[in-house]
């Protein structure tokens, strides 16, 4: 590529980080990583009346954690600053005049009251080449009366004059040859009155000024292509507009439509990165951070929702995806979400990542339980016992919490149908074994227990269930020896005889 890639991922303050808005984050970051170039973070705050407090905050939280961090935005700076449009709202009102006076763009002064008088009078109704004859606007006025109006204050806004019956294409790197017909899109408003852009002109320009060479977004967005198209050929000449790429939508797990926070509320699994509350209405979406995923696992998953290297390889690490990374193995068709799936990566990041990366994440969870962990080394190789049996992070707690408090309930149920006065006499007999035993760990005691079992003529097998269950509390956890070796003499031989009690009551 001839010019250093530089790409941007857009966002509107609005509410929470979507899964889907994460990974257009990552394949923007992958991409520009890729070829050495930058990644951008613009924020599009130009409609005021759909700000959230808090919003543009939590966007970076999220990208933090997942470690896509940009190389230029409001937060880091950079040459091309202010990157929140709201700051630089007076550099747009230049472009939208010099549009009105090539005849590209015009003033329409209708109010918000003769619009929908058209909209119930034309089912259907767009401001477009068919209706802007009957409305007010400066294509209908003369000179003067626009004039007139403008200096009078009247309330306008600057629309896009849309060709009649033009064919409009483009080249999108996924799609292909994409074509429009511009009578199919209406005239969209560029610039109100209070010289605050839309959407449409902001990013146009935005992307010139900001040198932008690469635009990905969701296909969504492919409607608004024409009129994009005409703004780049209008303004600055197509050879400077960037590559284009509409990503296709993540879908619903039955693939019937794109996957919404309403799905991952009926079917119980986050869509937002991070928990989010929205401050108007109150409204609580749990994210997959806090559900206990690893960020690693997270960008994994979302990687392979939609792309692929053509290897059958799964699991990747950042720097590997950005090694592999290219546009041509991102698919057309939208990707089916699949949390089942989505957890396997989890699993797999756990089971395969040292625990020193996540003890320290794992360690509050165990204090939010109430589980006050002193030894950080014990700790660790605790977690290293049990991360096999973990699929989310909060899991940690359910596996290990007997090593560093005494359960509270024990599957007795579990262990009478089997129990008898022979075995009853074993543990005590094994208790008195444990206390004189001077080698307290996993060999000795397992020889131990073995040679014991054999003196009173009893299976080591049907004794591990039992001891298990004294231990822990129930059937799960690490290898029983192991269990003993770490939680220590005093309270292996505590559990044991609390159990043996239970089982006379």
């Amino acid at each position: 590529m001839d010019k250093k890639v530089r790409v941007r991922f857009a966002p509107s303050p609005t509410g929470g980080l979507h899964l889907g808005g994460v990974r257009t984050v990552l394949f923007n970051y992958l991409f520009a990583k890729h070829h050495g170039g930058d990644f951008i973070v613009r924020i599009e705050d130009t409609d005021q009346t759909r700000f959230v407090a808090g919003a543009e905050a939590y966007i970076f939280e999220c990208l933090a954690w997942c470690g896509l961090t940009p190389d230029e935005s409001p937060l880091h700076g950079g040459p091309h600053a202010p990157y929140r449009q709201s700051e630089r709202k007076a550099m747009y009102s230049q472009y939208a005049m010099q549009l009105v006076q090539n005849g590209q763009a015009y003033y329409a002064f209708d109010t918000p009251e003769e619009l929908d008088a058209k909209r119930k009078e034309f089912p259907n109704f767009q401001y477009n080449y068919q209706h802007r004859t009957g409305l007010r606007n400066s294509l209908m006025l003369s000179e003067a009366e626009t004039q007139l109006l403008l200096q009078n204050g009247t309330p306008w806004v600057i629309r896009i004059k849309m060709p009649d019956n033009e064919d409009i294409r483009f080249t999108d790197m996924i799609r292909g040859d994409v074509h429009f017909n511009s009578s199919q899109s209406d005239d969209k408003v560029l610039l109100k009155a209070d010289g605050m852009p839309t959407y449409h002109l902001a990013v146009v320009v935005d992307d010139y000024l900001m040198q932008i060479t690469h635009a990905f977004r969701g296909e969504e967005w492919l409607p608004s292509a024409p009129v994009h198209v005409l703004l780049w050929q209008y303004l600055f000449g197509l050879q400077h507009m960037p590559q284009w790429a509409h990503l296709p939508l993540i879908l619903k797990p039955d693939g019937n439509g794109k996957l919404s926070k309403r799905d991952g509320d009926r079917l119980g699994f986050p869509v937002f990165a991070m928990n989010w509350t929205d401050p108007r209405t109150n409204d609580f979406a749990q994210g997959f951070r806090e559900r206990g995923f690893l960020p690693e696992a997270f960008v994994n998953m979302l990687a392979m929702l939609g792309w692929n290297d053509g290897t059958g390889q799964e699991i990747f690490s950042l720097p590997e995806l950005i090694e592999r990374f290219s546009m041509d193995r991102v698919h057309k068709g939208g990707a089916k979400f699949d949390f089942e799936k989505a957890k396997w990566f989890n699993q797999e990041w756990i089971k395969n990542t040292p625990v020193q990366h996540y003890s320290a994440q794992v360690k509050l969870l165990f204090e939010q339980a109430g589980i006050l962990i002193t030894n950080d080394t014990q700790f660790e190789t605790v977690l290293h016992l049990v991360k096999e049996r973990c699929i989310v992070l909060n899991d940690f707690v359910q596996q290990a919490a007997f090593f560093f408090a005494t359960p509270q309930n024990i599957d007795i149920a579990a262990i009478k149908p089997k129990w008898d006065e022979k075995k009853n006499q074993f543990f005590l007999e094994l208790i008195r074994a444990f206390e004189l035993t001077t080698l307290w760990q996993h060999d000795e005691l397992e020889k131990e227990l073995k040679e014991m079992a054999a003196a009173h003529q009893l299976k080591p097998g049907e004794l591990m269930l039992p001891l298990r269950i004294m231990l822990v509390g129930g059937k799960f956890g690490p290898g029983v020896f192991d269990i003993a070796g770490i939680i220590g003499r005093e309270a292996t031989i505590s559990r044991i005889t609390h159990t043996l009690q239970l089982l006379q009551a």
